[in-house]
């Protein structure tokens, strides 16, 4: 039966390819469609696909123009959070801490998509999709490592 099975890396890549999936792969139905309708709504409101587009075929500096950040500022949050739900409620559950890579990516690409109008890497302007893209890579690092060192930590203590 649907739902029953699913584990943590189903519930995950189903979140990330579209917030809410995890969800209702879960049965958390209701959870879902909200998660999907916010999806909706922050994208469409950031016109977050024609970014994407823009960035996939290398027009960074259009996609800054046609996006719109406020809007876009969601977006992390309600994308990390989602994907974090989705894994605690699967089969396998989560431990204690497991939500701290995703809070900690969460922060990071947000600081990716506020510092993404002014950066450049070696002269390449990176844009509001690659930036905070990239910011993942150091938010989940340092995610994982502070979940290890509160692991360790409260292990020692008991």
């Amino acid at each position: 039966m649907l739902g029953q099975n699913v584990t943590r890396l189903e519930a995950l890549l189903w979140s990330i390819a579209l917030p809410g999936f995890g969800q209702l792969l879960n049965k958390k139905h209701i959870k879902g469609i909200l998660f999907i309708v916010l999806e909706f709504l922050i994208n469409m409101g950031a016109n977050f696909n024609e970014g994407i587009r823009l960035s996939f075929l290398g027009e960074t500096r259009q996609s800054l123009e046609v996006m719109n950040m406020q809007w876009l500022m969601f977006y992390p949050c309600l994308y990390f959070f989602a994907i974090w739900d989705a894994v605690k409620e699967s089969e396998n559950g989560a431990s204690r801490f497991t939500f701290i890579p995703f809070v900690s990516c969460a922060y990071f690409v947000t600081v990716g998509i506020m510092y993404s109008s002014v950066t450049t890497i070696n002269g390449v302007f990176i844009g509001p999709i690659w930036l905070p893209m990239l910011s993942v890579i150091p938010g989940l690092v340092v995610g994982l490592i502070v979940k290890k060192l509160l692991e360790v930590y409260i292990h020692k203590k008991k």
